[in-house]
């Protein structure tokens, strides 16, 4: 499949229409980040299987996320849930600075090298707690969450600039809403929102 008609067929024409999005999703090499097994799969409308049992993201969620976190190019972006640094990599073309937070090690090195391979050298993938965020490089311009919880994590909102956005799935295992929310002041704009399933976002180590 070209790139333009897997770009037309699964993210035009299903409403992402931020040309730089587009473009960025054009520009990653998303074989980089699948498991070898699963290369001739890579652009396929569809998450597909890692390790530890995360998943990378199906285009279109991805594409969905980063047109949601509305960047303009100059922000510092975090990213919770480094999986296999796909997504870290969109976010690196479309911010300045993408710190990506994996809380299984195995994981994160292994998105350290597919990130280096692919040319995302610059993106800083960090072992931790996803829930806690990074709060000594805060504040964002924007948060991705590529796991899903009940409610709102503290540490991350207080974490996200005001006026700025941060895209995660509410809602348990079956009824999760992938919502594209807005920081004003201590408030949450809705912007906007769709049905979604992703793994738990885990506290711990």
């Amino acid at each position: 499949m070209t790139t333009a008609r897997w770009i037309d067929d699964q993210l035009r024409r299903r409403g992402i229409g931020d040309e730089r999005v587009l473009a960025a999703m054009a520009r990653v090499p998303r074989e980089e980040f699948v498991p070898d097994r699963l290369r001739d799969f890579a652009y396929e409308d569809a998450a597909l299987p890692l390790e530890h049992g995360q998943t990378v993201s199906q285009p279109y969620i991805v594409a969905f996320i980063c047109e949601g976190l509305a960047l303009t190019g100059d922000e510092r972006v975090l990213d919770v849930g480094t999986g296999s640094g796909y997504q870290a990599a969109v976010l690196a073309e479309l911010a300045a600075e993408v710190h990506s937070i994996e809380r299984v090690a195995e994981l994160a090195e292994g998105a350290r090298c597919a990130l280096e391979r692919a040319g995302y050298g610059r993106v800083q993938v960090h072992v931790g707690d996803g829930t806690l965020g990074l709060s000594e490089l805060a504040p964002f311009g924007g948060i991705a969450v590529a796991a899903a919880t009940s409610e709102m994590p503290p540490a991350l909102w207080s974490q996200l600039e005001d006026g700025r956005r941060i895209v995660l799935p509410l809602g348990r295992r079956r009824g999760q809403r992938l919502s594209v929310l807005e920081r004003v002041g201590e408030e949450a704009r809705l912007v906007g929102s769709l049905p979604a399933r992703f793994v738990p976002l885990v506290e711990g180590p």
